[in-house]
């Protein structure tokens, strides 16, 4: 077999004019956004994705409800006891947060029960010194559906009332604020109430009465002024009223014991 030998031609060696490699993956190929032709594909999109709004369940909607420092938080229970300072009525100027509206309550709720059975106990060791105290934790289950009640039934309740009436400047985080704090003056007040005096517990309570209250009226009322309707004004008499017999209440379940040793045999003194 003959072989021929063939002079390669050096135009195919350096390749055609003009021909060139191109890239099909466009300029930005090293990971960069993707261009225009990918959207008419189906899985692509040129503009990056947007984040779009939090859905009132998710939990990123509450997010920013709790964004805030301890700091913060004690400063506004701070500010709910002193109805003389400067920044009484400014006390959500910063924004509602449901991280103190939750707290207020629920360290109210630890504090009524513990309270109240550390008073009963002492009330039954200086009635009967040496008899066993058996503590009614059925307290706690009351003290909870009480509080929780009154802390986010009814300004929920009163939210829904004015949205009918249109009164839309009141925001429902605004309410649950207002009643959240206005609940922080019950813890202390509760503490002292382990005094064995009825007389004293009275007075506490009747302190309390008016701080949480003033607080309560001084936030509802202007909100409620705001309205066309003029009869929407008496709401606050209902919010006066279910405040006290909110204190009421606190003063008869929990703060009701007294020692019978000093009031002497065949009395009913008042608890």
């Amino acid at each position: 077999m003959a072989y021929v030998a063939v002079e390669a031609d050096e135009r195919l060696e350096e390749g055609p004019d003009g021909l060139e490699f191109k890239s099909f993956l466009g300029s930005n190929a090293g990971g960069a956004q993707p261009t225009s032709r990918n959207v008419g594909r189906g899985y692509m999109t040129d503009a990056p994705s947007r984040k779009t709004p939090a859905g009132f369940w998710s939990v990123e909607f509450y997010q920013p409800y709790f964004d805030v420092d301890t700091i913060t938080v004690l400063q506004r229970c701070y500010t709910t006891l002193l109805p003389w300072s400067s920044s009484y009525l400014s006390t959500f100027s910063g924004g509602v947060d449901l991280y103190g509206t939750f707290w207020v309550p629920t360290t109210l709720i630890l504090a009524l029960f513990m309270s109240s059975s550390l008073a009963a106990s002492i009330a039954s060791y200086l009635s009967a010194p040496g008899s066993e105290y058996d503590y009614d934790f059925a307290l706690l289950g009351l003290a909870t559906t009480i509080v929780y009640a009154y802390a986010f039934g009814l300004p929920i309740a009163l939210w829904l009332v004015l949205r009918y009436l249109g009164v839309g400047e009141w925001g429902i985080t605004d309410a649950l604020g207002v009643w959240g704090y206005g609940l922080f003056v019950w813890i202390p007040v509760s503490i002292l109430c382990v005094i064995p005096n009825w007389i004293v517990r009275w007075v506490l309570v009747g302190i309390a009465f008016g701080l949480s209250g003033y607080f309560l009226v001084a936030n509802v009322y202007p909100i409620l002024a705001s309205a066309d309707a003029k009869a929407t004004r008496l709401l606050i008499v209902l919010v006066a009223a279910l405040h006290a017999a909110l204190a009421l209440t606190f003063k008869v379940i929990f703060f009701s014991y007294y020692v019978v040793a000093d009031t002497g045999p065949g009395t009913d003194p008042t608890p």
